[in-house]
């Protein structure tokens, strides 16, 4: 999969800021976006960005049931295109699938779905790491998923697990919500028990499928071919390091061309290949550093070095301090 840097902006927002009784003025100025940004025709945010405009509306709000009343807003009615395409899924398996393809269209996210015999696992994973989400952001991604099963099958579903990286407050209502407890985790994620993830959607409609896919797919080339070659080198590393196999090699594969190409292209952008393998290396040291307790010899293996010690050097060069340290820091200044 390769990244983008700019996300579609639904015309849904300003519905939802109405029903949420917020001023999409205020929200768009507290977030130091442009006034007219629901109105333009093909508006789109960075990460960054799209971030602020949550963390303003949360602040616009504050209210600490946002999320619950955002994600549970969600109806047949709500007309945003891969929202739709999933509601007109036969179950929710399928549903979980065509939302992890064309979710990068409006959020800087993945989806990483598991199905097994006994359940079905969705985890959420950000593009940028080098960022953290806003937490209402992150709860209400979760509870839209537990309203999507509910809205397509009509019937009360119940995940088996919900998992977060933050603690979910009032408790009460959240657990109220998902009718289980949030346990506490480094990744945001939603387990549902098999039988509930292949529940009928009473909502299916393969002949509007067949009409919103055409134009989906399109708009998920539009933007791969938007992406500079270092984002798009960016977004195959971050699947490679871990295997230790994120070589100029095996990236320019990935992103089918050859390696002399994309070195060619990398420079034309201004950048070289080992920049950018440093770049996100150190971005996602950054993060295994701030939101996890494992050691650094585990972050060399997720980071593609061959010991720890080449990793602890490679680090000392990027930051001028030790991993350790690092984490101190970061941590505190949280």
């Amino acid at each position: 999969m390769v990244g983008a840097s700019s996300y579609a902006v639904s015309p849904g927002w300003r519905v939802l800021l109405h029903d949420l009784g917020l001023n999409p003025g205020d929200v768009l100025r507290r977030a130091d976006l442009p006034d007219d940004l629901f109105a333009r025709e093909k508006a789109t945010l960075d990460t960054e960005e799209y971030f602020r405009l949550w963390l303003s509306m949360e602040a616009e709000s504050g209210d600490p049931c946002l999320p619950l009343r955002i994600g549970s807003s969600v109806s047949v009615e709500a007309f945003d295109p891969p929202i739709f395409a999933a509601l007109c899924s036969p179950d929710l398996n399928h549903a979980l699938m065509r939302l992890s393809h064309f979710k990068r269209l409006v959020a800087p996210m993945a989806l990483d779905v598991d199905v097994t015999p006994a359940r079905t696992r969705l985890t959420l994973r950000w593009l940028d790491t080098a960022v953290d989400p806003p937490d209402a952001l992150v709860a209400a991604e979760l509870v839209f998923f537990v309203q999507l099963a509910r809205i397509g099958s009509r019937s009360r579903v119940v995940p088996q697990e919900v998992t977060g990286p933050l603690r979910l407050e009032p408790s009460g209502e959240y657990r109220e919500y998902f009718g289980v407890g949030v346990a506490y985790a480094s990744s945001p994620s939603i387990s549902f028990d098999a039988e509930d993830a292949a529940r009928p959607f009473l909502t299916a409609n393969d002949k509007m499928w067949r009409f919103f896919e055409p134009d989906l797919q399109k708009r998920l080339c539009e933007l791969d071919r938007s992406a500079s070659t270092a984002e798009r080198a960016r977004a195959a590393l971050l699947e490679l390091l871990p295997s230790g196999t994120a070589s100029v090699e095996t990236v320019s594969k990935r992103l089918g061309v050859s390696a002399r190409t994309l070195q060619r292209r990398l420079n034309h952008e201004g950048r070289s290949f080992q920049r950018v393998l440093n770049e996100t290396r150190e971005h996602l040291a950054r993060h295994y550093l701030r939101t996890s307790s494992i050691s650094g010899a585990e972050i060399s293996f997720l980071l593609g070095f061959e010991d720890p010690n080449s990793f602890f050097r490679a680090f000392h060069d990027w930051t001028g301090t030790t991993p350790e340290q690092a984490r101190r820091a970061l941590r505190s200044a949280r």
